[in-house]
């Protein structure tokens, strides 16, 4: 009778006999797995530089509305490129408009974009443990906290994922930084990053802009191809669907902490600052099992991205598309592991050794049957490589020319 007791005292709604707190504990309740309002929120501050109190942060980014001048430049130079990629690839792609815009709208639209990647991921992450694994006599504390979790988590993963889209959008350059395929019927670009990037490593800002208009419109073709668009996504969905909450992954990283050195609460911080440890994100077989798949389709992908840009880029630029090739991988590479954030829950692997099979992959492809046939055999059937296929590109061809 006392567990029965305990048990109604601490259900699902810890607040049941609080009313202030049972209406606040209701309207958690009913905001679905991922706090989309949040999200906006925190992906507008992220991306502007902004403070939670919206005070201007040390570091505030000085956000405008893009200039009428950089529109008309940016459309002039892509009229250019667009030749080249049409050129490069055989096809007679049609371009949408290019789209320049601000950090701050670049974030909200990316969250539209991966709005059901994200609600997956938050769905995956909000699956309650099964009784099995809570035991046979759950503490009735433990159970109230869990339940309180739960209550708390569409905010938090609200709040997470709006400020790592946020800080994507202070750095990227278009919407094909992250190599998935998008919904968006323009291709968007934040030129305030692109020059800026231009002014650090002493580039010729047209050349930079050439540089990105070549990207997206690379992107823009191959994701246009809807059987590698569909192979792709649902890779991506398997994973983010696959994480399983570990709600024990805090405490048990929090009583390892080494205390004895240092200062503990600069080591709790560091600790809580890693977002998949606070939203209990932790790898599932089922994930890795899937990620040799995940992994070789999105080697074959960026590679073949990076190698037609280079061709595109040598046109277009000339003798520096070398120079800015090697500025933005090399801060590819170098990007923090908050700004990775993403691209681990979306399963990208995007390190050294993954671009450079990838590379390899693309070059042992194009050395058989050139430029216009790598293209050609993204548009076929089931044309994302197997991992077996990734390391012997004529195994590709061979699938796909049946």
């Amino acid at each position: 009778m006392e567990d029965d007791a305990s048990s109604a005292e601490f259900g699902d709604n810890p607040f049941a006999n609080l009313p202030m707190f049972g209406d606040l504990a209701k309207a958690l309740a009913g905001q679905g797995p991922l706090n989309w309002d949040a999200a906006r929120q925190f992906a507008a501050m992220a991306a502007s530089g902004r403070e939670p109190d919206g005070k201007d942060g040390k570091a505030a980014i000085t956000e405008g509305n893009v200039e009428p001048t950089v529109r008309i430049a940016l459309g002039d130079l892509a009229r250019i490129v667009e030749l080249h990629v049409r050129d490069l690839t055989g096809l007679d792609t049609i371009f949408p408009e290019v789209a320049p815009v601000t950090r701050t709208v670049w974030a909200q639209r990316t969250l539209e974009a991966y709005r059901p990647l994200f609600t997956e991921l938050a769905t995956s992450l909000g699956r309650r443990p099964s009784p099995s694994d809570a035991g046979d006599e759950p503490d009735p504390l433990a159970a109230m906290m869990s339940n309180l979790s739960q209550m708390m988590a569409p905010s938090m993963m609200g709040m997470a994922v709006g400020s790592m889209v946020g800080r994507l959008a202070a750095r990227t350059f278009g919407q094909y930084d992250l190599p998935i395929p998008r919904s968006d019927r323009a291709l968007m670009l934040v030129p305030a990053n692109i020059d800026q990037f231009a002014t650090d490593w002493s580039l010729p800002i047209d050349e930079m802009r050439l540089w990105t208009l070549a990207q997206e419109m690379i992107g823009h073709t191959l994701f246009g191809f809807t059987r590698l668009s569909e192979q792709l996504s649902t890779l991506v969905r398997r994973h983010v669907g696959a994480f399983r909450p570990d709600a024990s992954a805090v405490a048990e990283h929090l009583s390892s902490l080494e205390t004895d050195e240092g200062d503990p609460m600069a080591a709790m911080q560091q600790l809580l600052s890693d977002p998949a440890l606070l939203l209990g994100a932790v790898q599932s077989p089922e994930q890795l099992a899937l990620a040799p798949q995940l992994d070789a389709a999105i080697a074959a992908v960026v590679g073949s991205v990076d190698y037609l840009v280079d061709g595109v880029a040598a046109r277009v630029i000339g003798g520096d598309a070398l120079r800015i090739a090697e500025a933005v991988r090399r801060r590819r590479f170098e990007a923090s592991p908050d700004d990775q954030f993403v691209e681990r829950l979306l399963g990208l692997q995007l390190t050294q050794e993954q671009v450079q099979r990838g590379k390899t992959f693309t070059a042992g492809v194009v050395d058989r049957v050139g430029e216009h046939g790598l293209v050609n055999f993204f548009a076929g059937e089931q044309p994302l490589p197997t991992p077996a296929e990734l390391e012997a590109p004529g195994l590709w061809i061979a699938r796909l020319e049946l």
